[in-house]
């Protein structure tokens, strides 16, 4: 067999390490995964079947209410956009690594931790908003969907592998890009994000 030379071998030594990488976090690619065949299923849907699918799987007030255990699951197998791509990126960047750390225990934990009772707060205002007068009564029925809040969470809880004074910086360029949101509009999405930070630390 031909030498591969000092290219080949280090390129099939990449490719043994990231092997490695996605098979040390299953959970992350395997969610992945299915996120890409339900956006793959959304491309293929008119613009009101997606709405119609989106809103009958969102965490709003209407379905909390009704079906919540349903709801709560069904969010975390849908993007709210059209682009999986960023996903790729922030999962392989953030989740993965945390999920080696943590294990699939822990990493589930608190990912769905973040999930739950950061869409309660943020549903929660939202519903004391309706009841006030202060948002439309129609929001009951708001689209309420994805893995953001899991996401953040998870995010968040990063910044205890991270050593000395760079984890701070880390938490302060975390909590600004959900703080600016907040800011511009205090929906309950934004609530909600900036909540999942917050619960990711503890």
């Amino acid at each position: 067999m031909a030498d591969q030379g000092p290219i080949g071998a280090r390129l099939k030594g990449w490719l043994a390490a990231a092997r490695r990488f996605v098979i040390g976090a299953p959970l992350t690619y395997v969610w992945l995964t299915v996120l890409a065949v339900t956006t793959i299923i959304q491309h293929q849907l008119g613009r009101r079947e997606l709405n119609h699918l989106l809103v009958h799987n969102s965490t709003n007030l209407r379905d909390l209410a009704t079906d919540p255990l349903h709801v709560l699951f069904e969010s975390l197998l849908w993007i709210d956009g059209r682009w999986w791509w960023p996903y790729l990126l922030l999962f392989t960047l953030f989740l993965a690594p945390a999920e080696h750390w943590l294990g699939q225990i822990r990493w589930l934990t608190v990912g769905l931790t973040a999930h739950v009772v950061a869409t309660y707060i943020s549903e929660g205002i939202l519903y004391l908003e309706i009841r006030h007068h202060v948002e439309p009564e129609k929001l009951v029925h708001a689209r309420d969907i994805g893995v953001s809040y899991f996401m953040v969470g998870v995010i968040a809880v990063l910044a205890y592998r991270i050593a000395g004074p760079w984890r701070w910086g880390y938490l302060a360029v975390l909590i600004t890009v959900f703080t600016v949101p907040l800011v511009i509009n205090a929906n309950f999405t934004a609530i909600g994000h900036f909540s999942a930070i917050f619960i990711g630390l503890l």
